[in-house]
C-alpha cells in the first residue's frame, strides 16, 4: 500500500480487511478484567455498568490515584479501549487520565494498541455491521455475553490513518456538541427545580391536594414487544420503563418504539410518563402522541398551565412516589396509588406565575434535546455509511493460496508494569520489551 496516496474518505481505497488476532506481535494487547462484577461500587473499579455512551461514568472518580493499587493485567491505561462483554455487549469507551490506574471487572474487555487503531475500533463497534456480528455470537445463559475471542477474531475494515483521523474528529465533534447540549438542558431544568424549591420554602403554607384531583392518571398495560411495528410517522410512541431511566432531562424528542395500534388510545403531547425504581420516580414529558406500557403511568394535568408546577412537584416528591410503588424492586406503580399522593397546590395565580417564569427554561431544554436528536441522526447516518463502505470488503474471502495483507506495523504498545500479573494474550510477568499476543484461530467469518 502506498502510504503517500491521497484519501478523501469517499471510497475504500487503502482500506484493509483484518482482525485483532492478525496484528503483529507487540502491536496489540487484549485482555479482560479480573474483578467480580458484584464487587461494591468504589473508586478504582470500572465495570460494564459504568461504560455508557462512549464514556466511563464510574462513581467516586478522583479518589484513587494510579499508584494506590497494585498493577495487574487488567489495570487500565490512558488510551485503552474498554469494551463491554456482558449485557450491553460491544459498548466501548476510551480510558482517560481520570480512570488510568483503575482495575476492570470481568465484564470489561481491554484493547490496547496504536492510538489510531483504538480510535477506529471504537467507531467500528458502533456500526450496524459490527453490532449484528456481535449479536450472532452472543450467548445468554444468564445475561447476554460476548467473549474476548469473538472480538479478537471478528473481521473489521481498517482505513488508512489519515482517514481514521478525519472520522475521529467528526465523531468527537458530534459527541462533544451532544454533551454540551445535554449539560445546558440539564442546567435549565435544574434552574426550574430551584425556583420551585425556593417558592415552596419561602411561601406561606399552601393548600394540599390529591394528585387525582388535579390530574388524570392511567396505568399502562401490555408489553411493547407484542405490539405491531409501523412507521413512526403513522403511529404513537410506546413508552416502556427502560425508556424513562437515566434521562438527563424530562424532555424526549422521540422514543424507541412506535405502533399504529396505539393511535386510538394514545395520550396527547405534553403528557407525563412516570415509572419508579428504588432510587425514585423517573418522569418524561412526551412530544408526540404516546401510550404507556406495563410499569408506566400516564399523568395529564387538568389545565395545561399547571404542567410545570405539577412536573416539578412530582420531581420534588420523587422518593415519596417510590415508596408507594410495590413489587420486589419498587417498579410496580399504579395510577390508583399515584392519585392518592398528596401534593402542594398553590392558588391559580401562583401556578400561572410559575408557568410564565419556567416555561422559557423548558422551551430551551426542548430545543436543545431536539438539536441533539438531529446530531444523533447525523452520527447514525455516518455509521451506516461506514457499514456500507465496508460490506464488500468484509464479504471478500481470501483465496486459499493468497497471502494475507496484514496491518502496517504501528508503534510498540506501552508495556504494563513488571509488577503486573496475568497471562492473557500470551503476556507473562517480567517481560519488558514488548507484549506478546497469543495466536487466536480465526473462524471463517459469516455474513457481517
Amino acid at each position: 500500500m502506498d502510504a503517500t496516496a491521497h484519501h478523501d474518505g469517499s471510497s475504500t481505497d487503502g482500506w484493509q480487511r483484518t482482525t485483532i488476532a492478525e496484528f503483529p506481535k507487540g502491536s496489540m494487547y487484549t485482555t479482560s478484567g479480573v474483578l467480580d462484577d458484584n464487587a461494591p461500587d468504589q473508586a478504582g473499579i470500572v465495570s460494564s455498568t459504568y461504560v455508557r455512551n462512549g464514556k466511563i461514568h464510574s462513581p467516586q472518580t478522583g479518589e484513587l490515584g494510579p499508584g494506590d493499587s497494585r498493577p495487574n493485567r487488567a489495570t487500565l491505561k490512558e488510551g485503552d479501549l474498554a469494551v463491554v462483554l456482558v449485557r450491553r455487549t460491544g459498548d466501548a469507551a476510551f480510558v482517560t487520565a481520570e480512570h488510568a490506574g483503575w482495575t476492570a471487572t470481568r465484564s470489561i474487555g481491554i484493547i490496547r494498541a496504536d492510538p489510531h487503531v483504538v480510535r477506529w475500533l471504537r467507531i467500528w463497534l458502533q456500526t450496524p455491521t459490527a453490532k449484528a456480528r456481535i449479536d450472532e455470537d452472543v450467548t445468554a445463559h444468564v445475561e447476554p455475553t460476548v467473549s474476548l475471542d469473538t472480538l479478537r477474531s471478528m473481521p473489521f475494515p481498517l482505513p488508512p490513518p489519515d482517514i481514521i483521523a478525519k472520522y475521529h474528529r467528526v465523531f468527537s465533534l458530534i459527541e462533544e456538541k451532544i454533551a454540551l447540549h445535554q449539560e445546558a438542558a440539564r442546567k435549565a431544568v435544574e434552574l426550574a427545580d430551584a425556583i420551585h424549591n425556593d417558592w415552596s420554602t419561602a411561601s406561606p403554607v399552601w393548600e394540599t391536594r390529591l394528585l387525582g384531583e388535579v390530574a388524570k392518571a392511567k396505568t399502562g398495560k401490555g408489553s411493547a414487544r407484542s405490539l405491531p411495528r409501523g412507521p413512526k410517522e403513522s403511529g404513537a410512541d410506546a413508552i416502556t420503563p427502560s425508556d424513562l431511566f437515566d434521562l438527563p432531562v424530562p424532555h424526549v424528542e422521540r422514543f424507541r418504539l412506535s405502533s399504529p395500534a396505539l393511535v386510538s388510545e394514545a395520550w396527547p403531547p405534553g403528557t407525563f410518563m412516570l415509572c419508579t425504581r428504588p432510587d425514585g420516580a423517573h418522569i418524561a414529558v412526551t412530544q408526540r402522541p404516546a401510550s404507556p406500557t406495563r410499569g408506566v403511568v400516564a399523568v395529564q394535568p387538568t389545565d395545561d398551565k399547571d404542567n410545570w408546577w405539577l412536573l416539578h412537584e412530582l420531581r420534588n416528591r420523587s422518593s415519596d412516589i417510590a415508596q408507594v410503588a410495590q413489587g420486589r424492586n419498587g417498579r410496580e406503580i399504579s395510577a390508583r396509588a399515584l392519585s392518592r399522593l398528596s401534593i402542594a397546590w398553590p392558588d391559580s395565580t401562583t401556578r400561572g406565575d410559575f408557568h410564565t417564569m419556567t416555561d422559557p427554561l423548558h422551551a430551551m431544554a426542548r430545543q436543545l434535546v431536539s438539536e441533539s436528536a438531529t446530531l444523533h441522526d447525523l452520527r447514525d447516518a455516518l455509521l451506516r455509511d461506514i457499514s456500507a463502505k465496508a460490506r464488500m470488503l468484509l464479504e471478500q474471502e481470501a483465496e486459499p493460496d493468497e497471502e494475507r495483507v496484514h496491518p502496517p506495523q504501528p508503534s510498540i504498545v506501552p508495556t504494563p508494569s513488571e509488577a503486573a500479573t496475568g497471562h492473557e494474550s500470551g503476556w507473562s510477568p517480567g517481560e519488558s520489551t514488548s507484549i506478546r499476543v497469543s495466536t487466536v484461530e480465526t473462524r471463517t467469518p459469516g455474513r457481517c
